[in-house]
């Protein structure tokens, strides 16, 4: 069975930005790009993929999400360095983040990894339209993120990997450890909200309420929030859990509107575009001019065998396969 990676990019440059202390030898902080490579390289060692997604979010987040509900992911406190860089500034911090992006993007486009941005469109929208296109149907999928929003879309080929939290799960983990099934996750999640995106819950109720007020959600069948308010109208209980969602229902439903991955949150244009993208890209792998850019940036020595093997392989196989 071949094998996808699937990368949710700002998740895994934001971890590498904050908490890799790598300086180059001119002392600037690279730890974005130098931490986030190391990190595809441990990847890649231990998954050996035949393809490597990599998807980031899009300039201005998803506008659709933002036209349902204007305060989806406002407030967030901006990424910052945990630690103090020779006395640089705020303004100093945010352009060298910024630069440092816009290099990892530079360094990887000369990669045979396929990376994927469209304005106005999260890159959790283009990781479930990838995980479920029909090009890689009989592969084996391997999400990388820490984010729960990815929960919902494992199934018998698609697994999720947590860097972070340092766990795989699979369907069956997720239905075992949190009593509710992939296909009903972001029901369920709706119901609980989401502090991360700004998105409040039903008052009262967490996932572990969920799952035991409702345990009909373990199961594979995809429900509706219309069940949970039968549910909560027919269950002869005192439970604040039935009488709390029954007030709150509008915002379940809008909440579900906005975490729902089943149906990717894309145009057709733009699904043209990733499809072209997978169809088309030539996979070339140029190591001399990533090497170069990684001397100009003053990376320093580090062994980057095993990035460049699989870097090679997925270019000399897809040369023999056209």
């Amino acid at each position: 069975m071949k094998r996808l990676l699937v990368i949710d990019m700002l998740n895994m440059y934001f971890r590498a930005y904050i908490v890799d202390p790598s300086l180059s030898t001119n002392g600037d902080p690279i730890g974005g790009i130098k931490g986030t490579l190391k990190i595809l390289q441990k990847l890649v060692r231990e998954t050996s993929p035949d393809e490597v997604v990599l998807c980031w979010d899009g300039a201005g987040g998803s506008q659709k999400r933002k036209s349902v509900n204007k305060n989806y992911k406002e407030g967030r406190k901006p990424v910052r360095l945990n630690r103090n860089i020779r006395n640089m500034s705020q303004e100093e911090e945010i352009q060298n983040k910024v630069w440092q992006q816009m290099r990892l993007v530079e360094v990887l486009n000369e990669t045979p990894f396929l990376q994927l941005m469209f304005e106005s469109i999260e890159a959790d929208d283009i990781i479930s339209y990838i995980v479920q296109n029909s090009r890689f149907q009989g592969w084996q999928k391997i999400i990388v993120s820490s984010d729960k929003d990815f929960f919902q879309l494992l199934d018998e080929e698609t697994v999720l990997y947590r860097p972070i939290q340092k766990e795989v799960l699979n369907k069956n983990a997720v239905t075992e450890k949190y009593g509710v099934h992939p296909n009903n996750m972001a029901l369920a999640r709706a119901v609980v909200g989401d502090k991360s995106d700004n998105l409040d819950g039903v008052r009262g109720i967490g996932m572990p309420t969920v799952a035991k007020r409702f345990p009909f959600l373990c199961e594979e069948k995809s429900y509706r929030v219309a069940d949970l308010v039968e549910h909560s109208e027919n269950t002869p209980s005192s439970a604040k859990a039935y009488t709390n969602l029954l007030e709150e229902v509008e915002k379940v439903e809008q909440n579900y509107k906005l975490m729902q991955l089943y149906t990717p949150s894309i145009s057709a244009q733009t699904a043209h575009k990733i499809n072209k993208t997978i169809d088309d890209s030539p996979r070339h792998f140029n190591k001399s001019l990533i090497r170069a850019m990684m001397l100009e940036d003053g990376f320093g020595e580090i062994n980057w065998s095993d990035l460049f093997q699989i870097c090679n392989k997925i270019s000399t196989d897809h040369r023999r396969e056209k």
